[in-house]
């Protein structure tokens, strides 16, 4: 069984993980709502994958003979400053998520958790490729500034991500 320590701040990402979920489909809803609909999958899809790692840690802590403890999701709130501003707040949002997954595995060094050490270690390398996808669309979509036409084969780029 992991310690007590390991189990809350599983839980604690667990949190995260269902609110980056939750904030993700209230951005591909509002994206929807400008007609951006592969903004809007794209976001979506991330989502999902949000909601799949708390889910991934869940079953970890039973899996382990620990317990669950769901907390309040809270809710999301940001501006909706154009498109750009969104993929920011995505981006800096995920750095904080990295942030935390690290403190996951520093608690698990410290505390000598191979397995919880082992078992966290995709997370850390999933985030490295969370923050690499949000950075290139931020990039293209500074490239691209008020260019209507790239941002709608942009669009339309993102709505074949399928997972």
């Amino acid at each position: 069984m992991i310690s007590e320590q390991i189990n809350e701040i599983l839980n604690e990402q667990i949190n995260k993980e269902f609110y980056s979920g939750y904030l993700y489909l209230s951005m591909s809803a509002h994206l929807k709502e400008l007609g951006l609909n592969g903004f809007a999958s794209w976001m979506r899809h991330q989502a999902k994958e949000e909601v799949e790692h708390g889910l991934k840690i869940f079953d970890y802590l039973i899996n382990c003979d620990s317990f669950v403890t769901l907390k309040q999701i809270r809710m999301p709130e940001f501006e909706f400053n154009g498109i750009l501003s969104i993929f920011s707040v995505v981006y800096e949002h995920e750095k904080c998520i990295t942030n935390s997954v690290m403190t996951v595995a520093k608690r698990a060094e410290e505390e000598c958790d191979r397995t919880t050490l082992n078992f966290i270690d995709w997370f850390i390398e999933e985030q490295v490729e969370e923050e690499e996808a949000v950075k290139n669309i931020i990039k293209r979509l500074e490239m691209f500034g008020d260019d209507k036409a790239a941002l709608y084969l942009m669009d339309k780029e993102l709505s074949k991500r399928t997972k």
